[in-house]
């Protein structure tokens, strides 16, 4: 006789509704953001700026000219894709895995979950870094500005980006499908988290379905998909991204300015802080609650590493000077913002894993109906995501060194910035630097 098949296990209440605007939303996200970081790469650029002089006259504007100064491959389309790239890229990856793989780790048990039970997670992406970044110290040491990783990136930075969007895109996918094996009761403890079950493809695609998808590997082992992807190859690539930046502006002018040195310094300890606290990460909302669909895997993969060294790539082609009073007064945000950022994330996590703690113990909360608790005093007794604040804080040093050091503001007729303060490369030589107003 034909038995009820079992359910599959889920994190929690399914809720009502959708969010990103539903289908529509999720499609407009998943096709839109790609092309706007297309256009980032172009508009944005290390050849001519950002943005493109061309486009500060739009009456005379000349396609080839802006071809030229976006830095649109030769070969049009086809040459946004290389496969030799691709396959750099996808060695880049299984490099970080195997170390992963070979590497000790420190075993930490994650947040309880909502089928009971807790999953082990191995970390050792502190270790594995700073491997990789001892070779680019000796490299760079060995080299100077000239080392074959740094010009390799900024020569093929377009192929690289739709290197990591195509594996984005096909790990999200790739997750998607095999979510559909998740079956109740199951022994590797598989959960589909509850907002990525309505149904509609696009949308549980983008959200994603399984909360903790997991593969086992040869020599690697067992990997966390999401886990690993959260604080691996993305926020890697994100530090060796500015690190070819301050080697291209070396290689064009001759020197590096403060301002690219502060602002690869302070992201630089932004990454490597989230390395060192790598196991903080179980008890955030992408880890306990969001399954792992397209949304998390561009956002890890293309969107981090590349938006967020966009202030280095337009330092690389307009240097800009902070002086003592500016580096002292973007240290002063800075420390305040991850001040916030840090104990309040560092509260959080300690009352998650270790409730009885002394430092912790005396919070008061809220139990809600799904058995969680929400802390009503303390940093979280603040502001409801004060870790976001402190986040948000900390982001603005980021940018406010760039200034506005594309542009310069000359009196009428004045003409246009000399010639001395162009780049010196032949590539750079047919291009008009900055904007005159």
């Amino acid at each position: 006789m034909a038995t009820k098949a079992k359910k599959p296990a889920v994190s929690g209440p399914v809720p009502e509704g959708y969010e990103f605007g539903g289908p529509l939303g999720a499609a407009a996200i998943s096709f839109g953001l790609p092309v706007l970081m297309y256009a980032f790469i172009f508009l944005c650029n290390d050849i001519s700026g950002c943005p493109p002089p061309s486009l500060l006259d739009p009456k005379n504007l000349d396609l080839e000219q802006l071809k030229r100064e976006v830095g649109w491959p030769a070969e049009g389309l086809r040459g946004v894709f290389d496969l030799n790239v691709t396959l750099y890229v996808l060695g880049y990856y299984l490099v970080n895995a195997l170390l992963y793989g070979i590497l000790p780790v420190s075993e930490v048990q994650g947040t309880e979950l909502a089928t009971g039970g807790r999953l082990t997670y191995r970390f050792n992406a502190f270790t594995s870094h700073a491997i990789i970044l001892a070779v680019c110290v000796a490299g760079t040491i060995n080299s100077g500005a000239n080392w074959i990783l740094w010009t390799y990136i900024s020569d093929n930075y377009l192929q690289i980006f739709t290197a990591n969007l195509l594996i984005a895109t096909s790990l999200a996918t790739f997750v998607y499908v095999r979510s559909f094996s998740v079956k109740a009761g199951n022994k590797d403890m598989r959960e589909l988290a509850a907002g990525g079950q309505t149904g509609n493809l696009i949308y549980d695609w983008y959200i994603g379905r399984e909360l903790n998808p997991r593969i086992t590997l040869p020599i690697i082992g067992e990997m966390d998909i999401k886990v690993w992807m959260e604080l691996r190859p993305g926020m890697l690539g994100w530090l060796l991204f500015n690190a070819s930046w301050v080697a291209q502006q070396y290689r064009n002018f001759g020197y590096v300015t403060d301002s690219i040195i502060f602002i690869t310094g302070i992201q630089s300890l932004y990454i490597i802080d989230s390395w060192y606290n790598e196991s903080s990460i179980l008890t955030m909302i992408d880890i306990t609650m969001d399954g792992f669909g397209f949304m998390l895997s561009f956002g890890d993969l293309a969107w981090v590493p590349f938006l967020y060294s966009t202030q280095a790539r337009y330092l690389s082609i307009y240097p800009a000077t902070l002086g003592p009073v500016g580096i002292a007064a973007m240290l002063a945000v800075l420390g305040t913002g991850f001040y916030i950022f840090r104990s309040s994330n560092n509260e959080k996590n300690l009352f998650r894993t270790s409730p009885n703690d002394p430092r912790v113990s005396h919070l008061e909360y809220i139990q809600t109906k799904t058995g969680s608790k929400l802390l009503v005093t303390g940093w979280w007794g603040t502001a409801r995501h004060i870790n976001y604040f402190g986040d948000w804080i900390q982001g603005w040093p980021y940018s406010l060194p760039t200034g506005i050091a594309g542009y310069q503001i000359l009196a009428a007729g004045s003409g246009p910035p000399a010639p001395t303060s162009w780049p010196t490369e032949e590539r750079w030589s047919k291009v008009p630097r900055g904007a005159g107003v």
